[in-house]
C-alpha cells in the first residue's frame, strides 16, 4: 500500500465528526496535489464499495429496518437469543440510546460517508460518478434512520467539527449527487458497480420518500409533490434491460449464482469465496433450527399477521421445492411452516425430541414444547452448500420489482390507479398470485411487503404509509419519536453541531 493511502487510512470516524491532534498534524502534512500523485482513485472507490457489507449482516441495517417492522421478530428461546433483550426492544420499539446495533449502524454508515468524501477528492469521470452514487447511498440511509448526517465537503481542513445535514439539506445533496452521477456513470457495468440504471432506480426511491424526509417530525400526513412523482415515473421508465423471473425462479435472485442467474438484480454487494465479503450466510443461519441442514442459530421468525398476507400459490409465500436445495437438504424455499424434513424425507425433531414443526403463531418468549419450534422461518437466500459459512451468494441491494412497485406507487399517488393496478397485477401474475380488482394504499404496502420481504426496506415503507407506529404482535402502538433512532453519545459529545434526537 502506498504511503499516501496509509496516511489516509489512519483517519478514524472522528474525521467525519470532529478533530484530533493527529488529524491536524496529518491534515497539514500532505497537500491534495502531492497526494494525487500517489493515490489510486479506483482503489478509493473500491474501498468505499466494501462499506456495503454492513447491509448483508443480521445485526446492522437489517436489524434496524426489519426487526422494527412487522415482518421479522427475534424471539428469546430460553437462554438463546436473549442478548440482553436487544432483539425484543427493537421489535417492541422500546430501544434506548445505548442499543449496540443502533450505535454500530450509525458508525458503519458514517464510515461509508467518510470514504466517499475521500474518494471524491481524487476521482474523476465515471469513477467520480460511482463515488457520488455511494455518497448518496450512505447519506440517504443515515438521514433515513437518524435524521442527521455529519458531513464535510472535503478532508482538507479538519480543525473544525463537521457540519450536520438534516432533512431538506441532506435530500438536496443526495438528489444533486445522483443527478450528476447519472451523467457520469456508464450505461452498463458489473452488478457490484453503479451505472446509470443503478442511479436512476435509487433516485426514484429517494424522490418517492422525499416528502417524509422533508417533514421534521417524519409523521403523516405527507405532501407528495406532483413534480417529484412525475420524475419518479420518468426515472423508472428509463430503468431498462431487466425482466421479472417467473415461478420458482424468483429464488434465482438469491441463489449462490444470483449474479449470473437473475434477470432482476440491478445492484448488489459482491461475495467471492476466499475474499473479504458480507455476512450473507446470516440470511439462513439466523433463522434455521439447529437440526435443519444447514444447522442454523434457531433465531428469527416472521409474524403470523405478515405471513397471512400471502395467498396459497404465491411462490413468495414459500414452502416450495427448489432444485439444489430441497434435494440436498430437505429444505424448501421461501417461508418454512409445518413439519421439517431431511433430504431423504425423514421427519426432523427439535433438541427436546418434539417434531420439528414450525408454527404460524410465535410468542416473543416461547416456552415449553414451543421453545424451539415456534414461528415461521424465512428462507429467501438459497444456501451455498459448497461452503455454508463463506458462500458466493451476492447480497441484493436493488431489484427491478422494487422499481416497478415504486413506479406503481407514484402513479397511484398521481391518481392514475388503473396504470398502477396493471403494474402490480403483472407482478402478482409472475409470482402465482391472483389479480387484484382495485387498488388501495393498503394493497400497495402489502404488495411491497410480499415482494421485498426481509430485504431491508420494511421500516422505510411503513413510515411512508403511516403504519410504523401501529401495534402488531406483542408490540403496542409506539411514540412518534420512534421514527428516528438515537445518535451515539460519543458522536454528540465530540461534535457540537449534532443534537440528540427528541425522546432520547
Amino acid at each position: 500500500m502506498k504511503k499516501a493511502q496509509i496516511i489516509l487510512m489512519l483517519f478514524s470516524l472522528s474525521m467525519i465528526l470532529g478533530c484530533t491532534d493527529l488529524e491536524r498534524d496529518l491534515g497539514s502534512s500532505l497537500s491534495r496535489e502531492g497526494a494525487s500523485e500517489l493515490i489510486n482513485a479506483r482503489q478509493l472507490v473500491d474501498a468505499n464499495y466494501q462499506n456495503l457489507r454492513g447491509f448483508a449482516t443480521q445485526d446492522l441495517i437489517f436489524a434496524l429496518q426489519e426487526h422494527t417492522g412487522d415482518a421479522v421478530m427475534g424471539p428469546t428461546r430460553g437462554g438463546d437469543w436473549d442478548d440482553n433483550g436487544v432483539w425484543r426492544v427493537l421489535h417492541q420499539h422500546t430501544w434506548d440510546r445505548n442499543n449496540i446495533y443502533i450505535l454500530n449502524t450509525f458508525n458503519d454508515l458514517s464510515g461509508g460517508v467518510f470514504q466517499s468524501i475521500e474518494a471524491l477528492g481524487f476521482a474523476e469521470g465515471p469513477e467520480r460518478g460511482e463515488a457520488l452514487f455511494l455518497q448518496s447511498w450512505f447519506v440517504l440511509h443515515l438521514t433515513d434512520l437518524f435524521g442527521q448526517v455529519a458531513f464535510r465537503e472535503d478532508l482538507i481542513d479538519l480543525s473544525q467539527p463537521s457540519i450536520v445535514l438534516t432533512g431538506q439539506e441532506a435530500i438536496d445533496l443526495v438528489i444533486s449527487n445522483l443527478e450528476e452521477a447519472i451523467e457520469l456513470l456508464p450505461e452498463t457495468s458489473d452488478l457490484n458497480r453503479a451505472n446509470k440504471n443503478t442511479a436512476r432506480a435509487f433516485l426514484a426511491k429517494v424522490l418517492l420518500n422525499k416528502a417524509v424526509y422533508e417533514k421534521e417530525d417524519r409523521l403523516p400526513p405527507f405532501s407528495f409533490e406532483e413534480a417529484d412523482l412525475n420524475r419518479v415515473v420518468d426515472l423508472t421508465n428509463q430503468v431498462t434491460g431487466y425482466s421479472l423471473e417467473s415461478g420458482i425462479d424468483y429464488y434465482q435472485n438469491f441463489s449462490p449464482n444470483n449474479d449470473i442467474e437473475s434477470s432482476e438484480i440491478i445492484f448488489l454487494q459482491s461475495n467471492t469465496r476466499g475474499l473479504a465479503g458480507g455476512n450473507v450466510a446470516s440470511r439462513w443461519l439466523m433463522t434455521l433450527h439447529y437440526n435443519n441442514q444447514p444447522s442454523g442459530w434457531n433465531g428469527f421468525t416472521t409474524i403470523a399477521d405478515f405471513y397471512n398476507k400471502f395467498e396459497d400459490g404465491d411462490v413468495r409465500k414459500g414452502n416450495v421445492d427448489y432444485p439444489g436445495l430441497t434435494d440436498v437438504s430437505g429444505l424448501k424455499a421461501g417461508f418454512l411452516q409445518g413439519q421439517q424434513f431431511d433430504e431423504d424425507g425423514a421427519a426432523l425433531e427439535d433438541r427436546l425430541g418434539n417434531p420439528l414443526v414450525f408454527t404460524v403463531e410465535s410468542p416473543i418468549i416461547p416456552t415449553g414444547d414451543l421453545l424451539e419450534i415456534s414461528g415461521v422461518r424465512g428462507m429467501k437466500y438459497i444456501p451455498d452448500f459448497e461452503n455454508i459459512e463463506t458462500p458466493e451468494n451476492d447480497f441484493v441491494l436493488l431489484r427491478y420489482p422494487d422499481v416497478l412497485l415504486t413506479q406503481a406507487e407514484a402513479l397511484f399517488r398521481l391518481g392514475q390507479d388503473g396504470q398502477a393496478l396493471s403494474i402490480i397485477n403483472n407482478l402478482r401474475s409472475t409470482r402465482g398470485a391472483s389479480a387484484l380488482t382495485n387498488l388501495s394504499e393498503d394493497d400497495i404496502i402489502d404488495e411491497r411487503g410480499r415482494e421485498l420481504w426481509w430485504e431491508g426496506h420494511r421500516r422505510t415503507d411503513l413510515i411512508r404509509f403511516g403504519k410504523f407506529l401501529d401495534s402488531w404482535n406483542e408490540k403496542d402502538s409506539s411514540e412518534g419519536f420512534r421514527v428516528l433512532f438515537p445518535l451515539p453519545e460519543r458522536a454528540v459529545s465530540i461534535n457540537p453541531n449534532l443534537t440528540q434526537n427528541p425522546g432520547y
